[in-house]
């Protein structure tokens, strides 16, 4: 937010008002940060972890730091990952090779998957057919087959809860993103553009040096089509799951082009993926994964990589989540009306001599506001201090000094609601449920079916594939 903006007091609360409104919906504690309280070991969902990589030690570092979960076991076949995940938790789990151990475990009553994709599906099956409640990564599935199979086995279970690791759904901004669009403050959402842009020639996540006695498949599996979905499944799977949201539906059908152009390391999944979603209103997400340039054109350029615009007829807003070092940010800039262009003559001319093909239209771009979060909205309660305190964060915000910044990572908030669900099942459900999971995963295969046979591919056609191996056990 390097642009300084000058908005009175008075102009930012009347052109903030609908994204404050947004905001005061959302629930909030005013206060100080997060604190870590320690409660009864009966007050804490004991769970364990299946994959224990690198996200699987992103997660602990997550949960090690929430009071209403404990971590009691873990499992990796790797035997460096799952000493480094015991120390990571710190708390002397019970450390398996085989998960069917950690699940015969009467005292795990959730268990986190993290495994890599391709085994997602059979862990995640056997968690719930032994009776737990299960959170796994995304994405939720790998094959066809294993949608229709695992929506029968959840069904079969409603009082186990399955939630999908698709964070941008506990994100406050995104939130009031949502309920800003489903107000109409942005009038008629019509497209979507995301991106999730690398540069990989310094660093490649998905190319690891490796280890003494692995191959490469094996460790660096994102690479290779048997066991990955390749940056569909990886990267594009958080933004779909956005266009969906906030759009109000699945796509209809997807079109693409995927390239192997400039990564020759042995891999087969693409390195670069271009992908056109259509929605049953019209509606477009364009998406775009590229492994050679890392700029983020939203935002005023002050992120990389990844960031959606959500672009309607009355509004537009930029977005993107957050991270260990990095908060969210979202920017919401109002449709300028346009200003017809005055009609240039030459001179001696009359103006009706000049004909022109197309009438000419301009308007000065609109100031970008910060949306605005639950603890900056106004309230009656306020006291005079406490009104004044939000007032000055506001605007420090138009002035580029301060931006909004959630409390917590949404990290944190996906998998504490995930306990609290557990706790509850009957009465709590998870936003990133088993549907939306599945809708999600049905986006991830049938892009990849359509850059891979350069066609468009209708997504009702998920419901004819794999049905011969689906069952339930």
């Amino acid at each position: 937010m390097a642009e300084v903006q000058d908005v009175s007091r008075r102009d930012f609360v009347k052109t903030a008002g609908a994204v404050t409104a947004a905001a005061a919906a959302i629930p909030h504690v005013e206060g100080a940060p997060f604190i870590q309280k320690v409660k009864a070991a009966n007050e804490q969902v004991q769970f364990g972890m299946i994959g224990t990589g690198s996200r699987g030690d992103y997660l602990l570092k997550h949960l090690r730091g929430l009071d209403n979960g404990r971590c009691v076991a873990l499992c990796d076949v790797f035997e460096p990952n799952l000493k480094k995940a015991a120390g990571t938790i710190g708390n002397n789990p019970g450390t398996y090779k085989d998960y069917r151990e950690l699940l015969a475990r009467k005292d795990v009553d959730a268990v986190v998957v993290a495994t890599p994709l391709y085994l997602h599906f059979p862990v995640t099956k056997d968690v719930l057919l032994a009776g737990k409640h299960v959170f796994c990564e995304k994405s939720l599935v790998f094959k066809p087959e294993e949608i229709h199979e695992l929506r029968a086995l959840k069904n079969s279970r409603p009082n186990q809860v399955l939630q999908t690791g698709l964070q941008r759904r506990y994100s406050q901004f995104y939130q009031i993103a949502k309920q800003m669009i489903d107000k109409g403050e942005l009038g008629q959402v019509t497209h979507i553009r995301a991106q999730w842009h690398r540069n990989t020639v310094a660093r490649d996540p998905w190319n690891r040096p490796v280890p003494a006695g692995l191959t490469d498949k094996w460790y660096n599996w994102r690479k290779y089509r048997a066991t990955s979905g390749g940056l569909t499944a990886e990267l594009a799977s958080h933004q779909i799951d956005v266009a969906d949201w906030m759009f109000g539906s699945a796509p209809e059908y997807v079109m693409g082009v995927g390239g192997l152009d400039y990564i020759h390391d042995g891999r087969d999944i693409y390195d670069n993926i271009q992908l056109i979603f259509k929605y049953p209103q019209g509606q477009k997400l364009i998406y775009t994964a590229i492994s050679s340039n890392s700029h983020l054109d939203l935002l005023q350029a002050t992120r990389q990589e990844f960031g959606e615009v959500i672009m309607g007829t009355s509004g537009t807003i930029e977005i993107t989540v957050g991270d260990d070092n990095h908060p969210s940010i979202g920017m919401w800039y109002r449709e300028p009306k346009p200003v017809s262009a005055p009609v240039v003559t030459e001179a001696g001319k009359k103006k009706e001599d000049v004909k022109a093909g197309a009438t000419m239209t301009t308007a000065a771009a609109s100031k970008g506001l910060p949306l605005l979060l639950p603890k900056d909205a106004l309230s009656a309660e306020d006291s005079f201090l406490a009104r004044e305190a939000k007032f000055a964060r506001r605007w420090l915000y138009t002035k580029g000094i301060m931006v909004p910044e959630e409390d917590r990572n949404p990290v944190d908030v996906e998998l504490e609601d995930f306990f609290e669900c557990c706790k509850n099942p009957a009465g709590k459900k998870p936003k990133a449920d088993l549907e939306v999971g599945l809708h999600d995963s049905t986006a991830v295969i049938l892009s990849n079916l359509a850059m891979d046979e350069q066609r468009r591919v209708h997504f009702n056609e998920i419901e004819k594939m794999g049905r011969g191996a689906a069952k339930v056990s």
